[in-house]
């Protein structure tokens, strides 16, 4: 047997090797079909998000909804703000993500299940928050939605490993069109006067295209669609990057993976305390926005940014996510003067910087994971996606809990003088 029939047939073993002699970008020219999964990828990380995007759009109306009132009895502070922290939320709609995605990686990869399990709990979201007759039970529907979250994000992540690289960047533009469909949509909704049960039930349509997405557009992994490493010889792959087998030799390997988990961490950690801690505490009387709608339409903007610098991968790369991070921290120190002291002038310039905050945070994430997808080989590419995808869910926690305590004190001050100019 000549050397090149014998890597033909290794390659058949391994659905992960695809073995040519030629242009390593040529297979991926010749698969028609990828349209397909590069489709579906972005639809699934549209749908996966959305319903996580839209309980923390619906973060105040939700608190709101079982406290009315709320407001008044911190008006004596000067401060028109929330007893309850929207941060509660937030632990909410992201500690039983995480929780799902610690376990995740260590269980059977049994894909058409952890999908099906995703579908249901992102349905059964909405119809709880929908329904929901008291706070329990709208909490209840945050939690299970963002089970679904953690569940699809692990799952559909560590499936990349057996498509095209690019993959991964269209999926990061999904997850970012979540944040600006889902957070547009419940503005928009609600500005049509739609009651947040009627808002609900209208949404209910997502996890019916994640299932069509998943099952019948997005193409089952076989050898002729997987141009996802080109080698000249198998050489290349027996050195020391084997498929990661059992539980110790995965907790191991974790420590090669903090050089993308930590920034991506301080990232989200930054970035959230802004939105949940920060955000519903910037507040411009008199302007063309009531308080309810200036909370709803920074979210808004801030998803833009999101959903831009997340589509933005194939354009431009940035291998430095610690600098980001570092951005997001002055992001932080902007926002933590601002609402003790009020000295923006104008609402726009507060859109201007929040627009910049999401850019980071999009572009940390994408990045992240696309590095990942060229630097780490694909037989550990699956364990590696599942476990830097908890990162931005540690920092989103740390920040949860940091919000609610900061949130509290800054809402027992008096409120400052604000000189708008416009």
């Amino acid at each position: 047997m000549t050397a090149t029939k014998q890597q033909e047939a290794e390659a058949e073993h391994d659905p992960q090797v695809v073995v040519t002699p030629g242009d390593a970008s040529r297979s991926s020219r010749q698969d028609r079909g990828l349209w397909r999964d590069l489709t579906s990828y972005w639809i699934l990380g549209l749908c996966n998000n959305y319903g996580y995007v839209v309980m923390l759009s619906a973060a105040h109306d939700i608190i709101k909804q079982f406290n009315p009132n709320d407001e008044s009895e911190e008006s004596s502070s000067g401060r028109n703000c929330h007893l309850v922290s929207t941060g509660a939320i937030l632990l909410a709609d992201v500690l039983p993500s995480l929780f799902v995605k610690i376990l995740m990686p260590f269980f059977p990869f049994w894909v058409n299940f952890r999908i099906a399990l995703a579908v249901a709990f992102s349905a059964a979201g909405f119809l709880l928050v929908g329904f929901a007759n008291a706070e329990w039970m709208a909490l209840l529907g945050v939690i299970i939605t963002s089970a679904s979250s953690g569940i699809g994000e692990t799952t559909f992540l560590a499936y990349s490993s057996r498509y095209n690289k690019n993959v991964i960047s269209t999926w990061s533009s999904g997850t970012g069109g979540a944040g600006v469909i889902g957070s547009l949509s419940y503005a928009s909704l609600r500005s049509l006067d739609f009651s947040p049960r009627d808002t609900m039930l209208i949404m209910l349509i997502f996890p019916a295209i994640e299932a069509f997405a998943f099952w019948l557009l997005l193409r089952r992994p076989q050898v002729d669609i997987l141009p996802v490493t080109t080698v000249e010889s198998t050489e290349v792959l027996i050195s020391d990057e084997k498929p990661l087998v059992g539980f110790k030799e995965k907790l191991f390997y974790i420590k090669h993976l903090f050089k993308y988990m930590l920034p991506l961490c301080l990232v989200y950690f930054f970035e959230y305390f802004i939105n949940q801690g920060l955000f519903e505490l910037v507040y411009f009387e008199d302007i063309f926005l009531d308080k309810d709608s200036q909370y709803r339409w920074l979210n808004v903007d801030y998803q833009i940014g999101v959903f831009i610098s997340r589509s933005s991968v194939n354009l431009f790369q940035l291998d430095k996510i610690w600098l980001m991070s570092i951005f997001q921290f002055v992001n932080v120190v902007y926002f933590l003067t601002e609402v003790i002291w009020w000295y923006t002038p104008s609402i726009w310039i507060v859109f201007a910087i929040v627009l910049w905050e999401g850019l980071l945070g999009g572009g940390a994430y994408v990045n992240t994971f696309y590095r990942m997808s060229k630097e780490i080989s694909p037989e550990r590419q699956q364990f590696a996606m599942a476990m830097v995808v908890q990162s931005d869910s540690y920092g989103i926690a740390l920040a949860g809990f940091l919000a609610i305590p900061v949130h509290n004190a800054i809402c027992g001050l008096p409120a400052a003088a604000r000189s708008l100019v416009w």
